[in-house]
């Protein structure tokens, strides 16, 4: 599309050209307005096989942890597919140096659930927590703030690389779904 159609405002088919993102390094998001995104991926953590007590302490820990937030900030939840090939290759290995019927039939159960994984695309869970802003020191320090913020929630929590950044706009412009294909960038 001509620069002339984009400054009368028609719109093209592309979604780069509506995507305000310039491009993904150092673990940040560059938008095109000179934005930067970033934030922090937090481990899950089941706190409800805790006991009571442990837990109202998370809890209310997270709530302490929310309430010192003072800039705006998105929490972002994305489903990552889960890669259980070199576990599957692992098991065969084992399952043909192996003898004994017993364990052979565990073998055998293992990779059966792992196929049934394969077959029902099963994921994991992410969670993040982004911010944007122009200034870079001040990127840096939030992502800091957050990290051991979560930290004396009883969470790990580090910062997002450019792999979780691609993976969150995958899943926002796709729907959850999985891309196979690579990008195409018109000439």
């Amino acid at each position: 599309m001509s620069s002339s159609k984009k400054e009368q405002g028609v719109s093209s088919g592309f979604t780069e050209d509506w995507l305000p993102v310039r491009s993904i390094q150092s673990n940040m998001i560059i938008t095109r307005d000179n934005h930067k995104i970033s934030g922090v991926k937090i481990t899950p953590r089941n706190i409800f096989i805790l006991d009571p007590d442990l837990q109202n302490n998370i809890l209310i820990a997270l709530r302490n942890f929310y309430n010192t937030i003072d800039f705006e900030f998105w929490l972002v939840v994305a489903d990552r597919p889960v890669d259980i090939s070199v576990y599957m290759s692992q098991m065969q290995l084992l399952l043909n140096e192996t003898s004994s019927p017993a364990i052979r039939k565990l073998i055998l159960q293992d990779i059966d659930k792992g196929e049934t994984f394969i077959r029902n695309n099963v994921v994991d869970t992410e969670y993040y927590f982004l911010f944007k802003t122009p200034d870079v020191d001040l990127l840096q320090k939030r992502v800091r703030q957050m990290i051991n913020g979560l930290a004396t929630c009883g969470l790990n929590a580090s910062m997002v690389s450019n792999s979780d950044l691609r993976l969150i706009l995958d899943n926002f412009l796709n729907g959850g779904n999985t891309t196979e294909f690579g990008t195409v960038m018109p000439v």
